[in-house]
């Protein structure tokens, strides 16, 4: 007799559990850079429970069925448990003689991998690289393969407390703070929900896969990406002289990327290094432009570390989408400040010439000095991608699709350029209130929010079919944050509103006549397009902070369907293309947390 169909599903769904369960510590970065890792015999950690799971992302991985139900199963919830909730076997276990059920050790070990950290006393990142975190394997699923890691598995030797205090740390001591090797469930579900939201509005970055809680608010934090080495993991090799390890972890890298189709890495043997180099210059250009276009702050600096090698996001510790252009945020890292938005460009230049550098070792065999790349053929390409991307995503922002904006960058850039010029004077207007401490750094707020002067804009001329008087665009520019001296209207900002409207219609006009339409017809797919662009309840840093901290502190509370739901909610809200509309499931309670973390948003829309 054949299978009933809730069968077929069930055994369709135990299949695809095997893959999850696969991802066992075994990793093809240890047969490739031998010296690139310290392996770890882990242990099963109990006590668990899965306050999230990224159904999305376990689909495109191949974890689950596409046909999946998008709720937590027994099956799938013990599956996710046996595979991520584990915690290391550190020296401080081994030297110490502590015993754990057979029963419970892992048969394979987990790397933790080296990479440069300027943090660490030691500058050449001997001692420094995954200080609480462990990857947990590889991934293949149509012909793509994906780097699983996680964050709170307990604490390794590269910790920087390890380095600085010559000894090792039991995992959970709570004399330390990053060097005792937990996460916590409130960055956990910071990270999902920040993480998801950047990446369906274009920028690139890791992305969660589970979050698995446990008492006193930790957590073990799961992430994946098609490739999760960073710059520092090339750097640490560069700053040693190391020229066999350095081309083992290119190569690693590489050959992943080509096999992961990614454009730019495929030449012929001899170009190899110089098409890797070529192509971390344009990444890291993007990916400056776009962070700087999209308000958000990633400290970034020369060595690498809290970037991935294709330029995407990695570590949410400190990574913030501002809802102005709030250019002085510092981050304080206790023992120094970090870069400032402005900055960022800098730095993502820094790591080009020192890709250069990087380059030019492998070809030569010789190490020069990383001054000696300052006008490098790769370095003039970043700052030509750089400016290019920054002009192109001020254009898509105002609303001009693809189409628009290439004939825009091809045949007007001038007038593209003296659009930015005006858009950016405001954009980066501060309060007359000066710079103040905030919790974890310093700011000094902007004023004027230019994404709601291209959502207002083309609404207004559509409508009225007039120019805003520049009383009416003050209104639509400033901020909660403005005071009344940024309010004030002076001739020379006056003149400032009349110039941007100029510019403004400029370019409109000009796709009008390109594609022979009315004005009216561009202004309406202006409109249309910039509404969802430049949405008035933007997630600002604050606003995610604030709600994981409230549904970190809630979670006892609920069943892990319904913080799963909670969470979604949020991602869906602030996801403009999203074709399904997320239910959250609960009862008053669950309903009322939901209004709450909405509320958030628009309370802090402003804020950094």
């Amino acid at each position: 007799m054949g299978a009933t169909r809730k069968q077929q599903i069930k055994a369709s769904a135990t299949e695809s559990y095997e893959k999850l369960r696969s991802i066992d510590g075994t990793h093809p970065y240890k047969a490739a850079v031998p010296g690139g890792y310290v392996d770890y015999q882990a242990r099963q950690r109990r006590g668990g429970k899965v306050s999230y799971f990224n159904f999305e992302l376990a689909v495109e991985m191949g974890l689950v069925p596409a046909s999946h139900p998008r709720k937590m199963t027994k099956e799938l919830r013990k599956a996710v448990l046996d595979t991520f909730a584990i915690q290391i076997i550190n020296e401080y276990d081994m030297i110490n003689g502590t015993k754990f059920p057979p029963k419970d050790v892992k048969p394979h070990k987990f790397m933790a991998t080296r990479y440069l950290q300027l943090q660490h006393p030691d500058k050449t990142g001997t001692t420094s690289g995954d200080g609480r975190s462990v990857w947990n394997g590889v991934v293949t699923h149509d012909g793509v393969t994906w780097d699983v890691s996680s964050c709170g598995t307990g604490a390794t030797s590269l910790s920087p407390a390890t380095a600085i205090e010559k000894r090792f740390f039991q995992t959970g001591d709570p004399e330390v703070c990053y060097g005792c090797g937990h996460a916590d469930l409130t960055a956990g579900i910071g990270a999902a929900i920040f993480s998801e939201i950047l990446h369906r509005s274009g920028v690139p970055t890791e992305r969660t896969l589970a979050v698995i809680g446990f008492e006193g608010g930790l957590a073990i934090n799961v992430r994946a990406g098609k490739n999760l080495l960073r710059p520092s993991h090339f750097f640490l090799y560069l700053r040693q002289g190391n020229y066999a390890a350095l081309k083992a972890a290119v190569d690693f890298f590489v050959a992943r990327q080509i096999g992961n189709g990614e454009p730019g890495y495929l030449a012929p043997a001899r170009q190899r290094y110089q098409a890797f180099a070529e192509t971390m210059a344009i990444n890291f250009a993007r990916s400056a432009a776009i962070f700087e276009s999209h308000y958000v702050f990633v400290w970034m600096d020369w060595d690498g570390d809290n970037i991935l090698a294709d330029g995407g996001i990695i570590d949410y510790g400190s990574v913030r989408q501002f809802g102005l252009f709030h250019s002085e945020y510092r981050y304080d890292d206790v023992d120094r400040m970090s870069t400032a938005l402005l900055e960022q460009r800098a730095k993502a230049r820094q790591m080009v010439q020192t890709f250069a550098q990087l380059r030019d070792f492998l070809l030569t065999g010789e190490r020069k000095k990383r001054n000696a790349f300052n006008r490098d053929a790769i370095v003039k390409l970043f700052d030509l991608t750089f400016e290019e991307t920054l002009l192109e995503q001020l254009l898509e922002r105002t609303g001009f699709d693809a189409h628009q904006t290439e004939y825009l960058m091809r045949y007007h850039r001038p007038m593209v350029e003296r659009f930015r010029a005006v858009h950016a004077s405001f954009e980066r207007a501060k309060s007359t209130r000066g710079p103040y401490k905030v919790a974890d750094g310093i700011t000094w707020d902007a004023v004027y929010c230019m994404r709601a002067v291209l959502r207002e804009l083309p609404k207004h001329l559509l409508e009225h079919e007039a120019r805003p008087t520049q009383r009416e665009f003050m209104t639509m520019m400033a901020s909660s944050l403005a005071k009344k001296k940024d309010r004030a209207l002076s001739p020379a900002k006056a003149r400032k509103i009349q110039l941007y409207l100029k510019h403004y219609e400029e370019l409109i006009a000009s796709v009008a006549k390109h594609e022979q339409k009315s004005l009216k017809k561009a202004l309406l797919k202006l409109v249309m397009r910039s509404a969802h662009l430049n949405r008035e309840d933007r997630a600002t840093g604050n606003a995610v902070l604030l709600m994981a901290d409230k549904l970190s502190k809630e979670s006892a509370r609920f069943q892990s369907d319904e913080l799963q739901s909670l969470i979604e909610a949020v991602i869906a809200q602030q996801d403009a293309e999203a074709t399904i509309e997320v239910e959250v499931r609960g009862g008053d309670r669950v309903q009322t947390v939901a209004k709450a973390c909405l509320r958030l948003l628009k309370d802090y829309k402003d804020s950094i």
